[in-house]
């Protein structure tokens, strides 16, 4: 989830700094427009999208990661229920606290706009509805109500009116509030903020510049620099004045329209959304594995790949014969590598060997109890059922008084093609806890076992084991 959250932070500011540097002060206001609406949700959805071709020529790992079990003094299965899944639930609960102030935030400015309302002289034009409130000069929209200060003078109301119409006619309402709610649901993320300012920005740019088609520029810079009106500080209403974008409104509408020749700039987003998919497809596996080296193969580069394979023949070469083994380890290499994987003669010769990686493995080992799932449901049940039996059956009162504070244990082993849990190895600092490590994950059941191609094969598993001694 962190890396999700991550990955569509880094695409919101990438969409940001192209708008700022290449689009912003162009007068392609309603292409700005959808690319304001269209790049936060683009940005959200990219990570989930995977290229199949560009995964499958990533290599993938040897062994899956498992998520670290955390114990914290004598283990219970109730006890490694909650410090497995703290961590998430304080986030969760988090995020949930996040959303009901935010929620609230929205609903108390909603109600302002009510009670301004219901202080208001309310009449009719066509289908926009004009309030007119007592001693003020306030001046703002909200869908196709226009609110007007009646401090204001007649010429000013003339050209603010003109103006609020152009926001109640192109909807901008709905687009401020599709940002109250990216606010409600993401209030962590500081860019939905940017996002929801720049477009309040255009879309004074897109009024003024349709006002300016009515009447006389000029006699329209004079309204708006005539007064600072005073405005409700709500983020989801359409202000006439914002003291902060007078400046800019002012030299936008002196810019001469843009060139269509500049719309070619549009087409960055074609390299960059390409970027962000390569991106996602090849860290597709990268959040769930561990950084423990021990036991996870890293992949390597070409030339380093090349010379391994000019070692290795020129040590066989000196040798000049090879251990069973051996052989067996070359006929394993041979299969993983080859297109026609498990179809191969080689295969029918170590199968018991062959590891396929959990990356590409076509069905995933299954835990018992965990039948019938979907393939994504089944690894999540899998993985509670080993955290839960590690929690129970792990003793940590097999360390001596000499071992103390926070120990981390990394198992490897694997799911054979029968099914049974073998190759057990633990790597920690003190023997006596990787001992233990051993003997509770020899205590796994029997499992139903992966297959891939049709046929039944062996995945390999590393699982990290965190806890404190004290």
């Amino acid at each position: 989830m962190i890396h999700y959250i991550l990955q569509f932070l880094a695409f919101q500011l990438l969409f940001l700094v192209v708008y700022d540097l290449f689009l912003k002060k162009e007068t392609f206001f309603n292409i700005n427009r959808g690319f304001l609406l269209i790049t936060p949700i683009v940005s959200l959805l990219v990570p989930f999208i995977k290229i199949p071709v560009i995964e499958k020529n990533v290599p993938a790992e040897f062994a899956v990661t498992l998520p670290p079990i955390v114990l914290e003094g004598e283990p219970s299965l109730n006890g490694l229920t909650h410090a497995y899944t703290g961590g998430m639930v304080n986030l969760s609960t988090l995020w949930w606290v996040g959303v009901g102030l935010s929620m609230l935030f929205f609903l108390y400015k909603l109600y302002k706009i009510y009670r301004l309302k219901r202080t208001g002289e309310i009449s009719k034009t066509g289908r926009i509805t004009l309030i007119k409130l007592p001693n003020t000069d306030v001046a703002f929209t909200f869908f196709k109500t226009i609110f007007l200060g009646t401090d204001l003078s007649e010429t000013q109301q003339k050209h603010i009116v003109m103006h609020e119409q152009v926001h109640a006619n192109q909807h901008h309402s709905i687009d401020l509030l599709y940002f109250e709610v990216l606010r409600i649901l993401f209030w962590f993320n500081p860019l939905v903020y940017v996002y929801q300012k720049r477009m309040v920005s255009l879309q004074e740019f897109i009024a003024d510049a349709e006002v300016a088609k009515q009447q006389n520029k000029k006699d329209y810079y004079q309204s708006l620099l005539s007064q600072v009106f005073q405005t409700e500080k709500i983020s989801f209403i359409n202000t006439f004045f914002n003291h902060s974008l007078i400046k800019n409104r002012i030299v936008m509408l002196q810019k001469s329209k843009s060139k269509n020749i500049f719309k070619l700039k549009y087409l960055l987003l074609i390299p960059i959304v390409g970027g962000m998919l390569l991106y996602s497809s090849c860290t597709q596996n990268a959040s769930a594995q561990d950084a423990d080296n021990n036991f996870v193969s890293a992949s390597q580069e070409e030339s380093e790949i090349l010379q391994n394979i000019a070692e290795l023949k020129e040590s066989i070469a000196k040798k000049g014969e090879m251990t069973p083994e051996e052989e067996d380890a070359l006929k394993v290499l041979y299969v993983l590598t080859n297109p026609d994987g498990l179809e191969t003669d080689a295969y029918q010769d170590v199968k018991d060997k062959v590891h396929i990686p959990f990356g590409v493995i076509q069905k995933v080992p299954v835990y018992p109890g965990c039948e019938g799932l979907s393939a994504e449901a089944s690894k999540k049940c899998f993985t509670k059922k080993v955290s839960t039996l590690v929690g129970k059956e792990f003793n940590t009162k097999v360390a001596g008084p000499e071992v103390n504070g926070k120990q981390r244990i990394v198992v490897k082993f694997t799911i054979g093609r029968d099914g049974t849990v073998k190759n057990i190895a633990a790597n920690a600092k003190h023997i006596e806890l990787r001992e233990e490590a051993e003997r509770v994950l020899k205590t796994l059941p029997k499992m139903i076992p992966g297959e891939h191609q049709g046929k039944k094969v062996g995945v390999e598993y590393s699982l990290p084991i965190l806890f404190d001694i004290k």
